[in-house]
């Protein structure tokens, strides 16, 4: 994993990760962390907040996701509206079946190129190629496929890919309490920090006992300590 450098902050590294923990794993302001920081003591404006998610964020991420273990073979693929600066253009988003996520690309069209392109990415990115692929039934995606010559068993339909809409939800919670994202590059970086620490500490409690999931979410913590572990 990539160390990470706190030298030259005015505040100890436990406390820019905390900041940037609460940031990227609940769905809160920089202001609001800035509430919490102050209510044990610590006076830190929101935009260093700001500024530590920025440059901290993207690097614990990366980090976080070459802890994760290899994603299942059963892919989902679905893309979303999003409006950014005004403009209308769309989050492709891939996750696999036990709700990990895979990729998230924000692109300009709901075409064949840009369904390649995620395609592509997603190869690249975890080096196999799925078994199986569900999507809704935008005609973009078979024919993409059909090009790369990607031979997984495509199923469409609507209700077969709610594993793919409901891994929606939590961005849309953090769009509307952003405001909606300003630019394609900031919302770009924001989405991939964000996928990161999700999959991390994503835990299914309503599937496992108590004890579990405070085994899980003891993982998840060493995990993200791992990650944000200082050089």
């Amino acid at each position: 994993m990539q160390p990470i450098s706190y030298a030259r902050h005015q505040f100890p590294p436990a406390v820019i990760q905390h900041a940037v923990w609460l940031y990227l794993r609940f769905t809160l302001s920089y202001r609001d962390v800035e509430d919490l920081l102050a209510e044990r003591g610590l006076d830190v404006s929101y935009e260093t907040i700001r500024r530590w998610v920025g440059k901290f964020g993207p690097v614990i991420a990366r980090n976080l996701r070459r802890l994760r273990p290899r994603p299942s073979s059963h892919w989902h693929l679905d893309e979303m509206v999003v409006r950014i600066n005004g403009r209308r253009m769309y989050l492709w988003r891939a996750v696999d079946d036990e709700g990990e996520v895979l990729e998230i690309l924000i692109q300009r069209r709901r075409n064949k190129a840009a369904a390649r392109k995620l395609i592509r990415k997603l190869l690249r990115k975890h080096g196999f190629a799925p078994t199986r692929i569900t999507t809704d039934k935008l005609r973009s995606y078979g024919a993409a496929f059909k090009e790369i010559g990607l031979s997984a068993h495509h199923e469409q339909g609507v209700y077969e890919n709610n594993q793919a809409e409901v891994s929606h939800q939590p961005l849309r919670r953090r769009e509307r309490k952003m405001q909606r994202f300003k630019s394609p590059g900031s919302a770009q970086r924001f989405v991939s920090m964000h996928a990161a620490t999700h999959n991390t500490f994503n835990i299914q409690r309503h599937l496992i006992s108590r004890r579990t999931l405070s085994t899980f979410r003891a993982r998840a913590r060493t995990d993200w300590n791992a990650a944000a572990t200082a050089a």
